[in-house]
């Protein structure tokens, strides 16, 4: 086919809805600096996630780097947390002078084996940085009960889970702090963006020092922080995309569900499974596959007829090349397993029937021609 088919892509309010929008920007050329939009945005947020207290960020891995840095933990201390993430929670823990203590992963819903954290804490141990992947929470309950035990911090990447509830209450509302990931790939987005959900007006107010320059005042400066602040254009964007993110997810519904039944008895595959008690965003589609050849072979076949699924994540965070080998020995069999039998195929909310139609016709021929020469 010619037309090419993305992994995912970008959902935006229409070009009249958006230019209405930041018009008054023209009139008083105000652009950053938490402006009215910047602050509108936030307390809407605020309301849509029923966070107590949210502060937005330039970005995802910021709000998360802050987050951590806004805990103040010694340097070394240990956080134990999963590789099988995007190398931006890695990352957030190493540049805040930690030590990441990788834990394997559960392959029914590819979270942070919650099981196998105990036998990872040390004296050193200071807090759990867990994902919410593809939008499965953790168990959350379980890892409140640990880290209440040894005394530890929880900071949870919530970039996949945007808007999702477990038995009714909000995932922003788990852990001393979520963050959340507006990047333009996102189910919502601000084009790029971040937010730290936290608990207290403490909290906050470190979180607002250490992304304005511990700026109070024009005259006072009463911490040292970076500059990881979103600016109006952005914020903009996050006021007019919140107006449709409801129908947005209601949209990848149906597309999820068109792909279950054309893919649910398909032999070779497994599906995401959905937890009763979790509200989903639908934020991706993971295929598990039953070898790495299979699925390396099914993401070749796609590409060559100009459909673009992902290898997401591959490799592991723990065995990228930036640590030279470092965590090689480390047990996470379940997590690397995963890591090389799993594709994420095209997801958004416009994608077309015939298009998924096309995606799994592909899947299906290719899945034939690999049991057939077994």
């Amino acid at each position: 086919m010619s037309e090419k088919i993305n992994v995912t892509r970008s959902s935006m309010p229409s070009y009249e809805e958006y230019c209405e929008c930041i018009k008054p920007l023209w009139e008083s050329h105000w652009l950053t600096n938490m402006g009215q939009y910047h602050q509108h945005l936030e307390k809407k947020l605020q309301d849509y996630l029923g966070a107590d207290y949210l502060s937005l960020t330039v970005n995802g891995h910021m709000a998360l780097e802050l987050a951590i840095q806004s805990m103040k933990f010694p340097y070394g201390s240990e956080v134990i947390t999963t590789p099988f993430t995007f190398i931006s929670t890695t990352h957030a823990i190493i540049r805040n002078g930690l030590v990441p203590v990788f834990c394997d992963i559960k392959e029914d819903d590819y979270t942070i084996d919650e099981n196998k954290i105990e036998d990872l804490i040390t004296e050193k141990t200071v807090a759990i940085v867990p994902v919410h992947v593809y939008g499965n929470p953790c168990n959350v309950e379980k890892i409140s009960e640990i880290a209440h035990k040894y005394d530890l911090k929880v900071i949870y990447d919530a970039s996949h889970a945007f808007g999702e509830k477990i038995n009714g209450t909000s995932i922003a509302d788990f852990g001393d702090v979520s963050t959340f990931s507006f990047h333009a790939t996102k189910v919502y987005h601000t084009i790029e963006g971040g937010a730290v959900c936290c608990h207290s007006q403490k909290e906050y107010d470190r979180l607002y020092n250490l992304k304005n320059f511990g700026i109070r005042s024009e005259e006072l400066v009463v911490s040292v922080g970076a500059n990881a602040k979103m600016n109006e254009f952005s914020a903009a964007m996050g006021l007019c995309n919140l107006k449709h993110v409801d129908e947005e997810i209601e949209k990848r519904k149906k597309v999820v569900e068109y792909y279950r039944s054309l893919l649910e008895d398909t032999q070779g595959i497994r599906l995401n499974i959905y937890s009763k008690r979790v509200t989903p965003n639908y934020a991706y589609f993971p295929v598990l596959f039953d070898s790495k050849e299979i699925r390396d072979y099914i993401f070749e076949k796609l590409r060559s007829e100009n459909i673009y699924a992902r290898k997401y994540f591959y490799p592991i965070t723990a065995d990228q090349a930036c640590f030279k080998n470092k965590f090689k020995l480390v047990d996470l069999a379940v997590a690397r397993s995963c890591s090389e039998r799993i594709l994420i195929l095209p997801l958004y909310a416009d994608l077309e029937i015939n298009q998924v139609k096309l995606i799994v016709a592909c899947v299906k021929r290719c899945l034939n021609i690999c049991m057939n020469d077994r």
